[in-house]
């Protein structure tokens, strides 16, 4: 299960921050993967659904995740892919190979064909095609994905004066603001360009103890800097704590820059949630090599 790590590093204003260990919930269904999962596939299971079908990109955690899930809990799944590309470069992608691996069937669109995911033409033609099956959003966030989140943080947690989160759809945060204290303060780091997250957030949070930082996202969503890589390698050699480049990495920069910044009042107690993704590195690995950049270490 997941533990609170303290970083051992010294911070001016005696501030002390822990990491949260939701990357250790599950081998293959991770961090808040896990979290998002759990009640969905309850539900599944009360309605006698065999088959599960979720969508993702190149390297998602969550087509990963889903894919772990249906072999371990046994359903069938499916995977609607974004990309036609990919079809014939799943060997060459450690994510999809993964998926693949664990069972996953896959089917490959356009990204055109993509952006249609959540219309009603569009998912009675995937029935047609598969038969009846429990359909799982995109990055996994649902009503039962929000009560899964709500169970990360435990009545330990009530000590921290600051809550930290990656943020990709806002499920995840919005389990986070339900069951937190409202005196503690949650930080939202979003790993997307904008600030549409907001009223996404709105929707499912039950507090108004929240915020979203939109400056650490490194040019967007999937995109890293030599400068986010180096601090990875770092906080690893330092730490023995690994970071994917795409959410929990770019949320212990921000964090960190902020601590050097005096964002956070003198005595802050901050817990920075691990959400894990960390099946995405290999991925990352190989783009970077193709760019002759340097990789995280693994």
């Amino acid at each position: 299960m997941s533990d609170n790590q303290l970083i051992h590093t010294v911070f001016p204003n005696q501030i002390s921050i822990y990491i949260k260990r939701e990357d250790l919930l599950h081998p293959i269904i991770s961090g808040n993967k896990f979290r998002k999962l759990k009640y969905n596939l309850e539900e599944a299971k009360n309605k006698n659904q065999k088959v599960l079908v979720t969508f993702g990109g190149a390297f998602s955690n969550h087509i990963v995740a889903v894919a772990g899930a249906g072999k371990e809990y046994g359903f069938d799944t499916i995977g609607i892919i974004r990309g036609e590309e990919l079809q014939d470069k799943i060997a060459e992608n450690p994510t999809l190979l993964q998926a693949q691996q664990l069972g996953m069937k896959f089917v490959f669109i356009s990204r055109e064909a993509y952006r249609q995911k959540e219309n009603s033409d569009f998912i009675e033609n995937l029935k047609i095609k598969f038969g009846d099956f429990y359909l799982l959003p995109e990055g996994g966030t649902n009503e039962l994905a929000i009560k899964g989140c709500e169970e990360i943080l435990t009545s330990s947690d009530s000590e921290f004066t600051h809550i930290c989160s990656s943020v990709g759809t806002g499920g995840t945060i919005s389990g986070i603001i339900n069951s937190s204290a409202n005196n503690q303060n949650i930080i939202g780091f979003s790993s997307l360009k904008g600030e549409f997250l907001q009223n996404d957030i709105a929707k499912f949070a039950n507090k108004q103890n929240w915020s979203i930082n939109c400056e650490y996202h490194f040019g967007g969503y999937g995109k890293v800097t030599e400068e986010l890589i180096s601090f990875i390698n770092n906080f690893y050699l330092e730490h023995h704590i690994h970071l994917d480049p795409i959410y929990t990495g770019k949320m212990m920069f921000g964090i960190m820059n902020l601590i050097e910044n005096n964002y956070f009042p003198t005595h802050s107690k901050i817990l920075a949630i691990h959400t894990g993704g960390l099946q995405g590195i290999a991925g990352m690995n190989k783009v970077l090599e193709k760019k002759g950049k340097t990789k995280i270490i693994i």
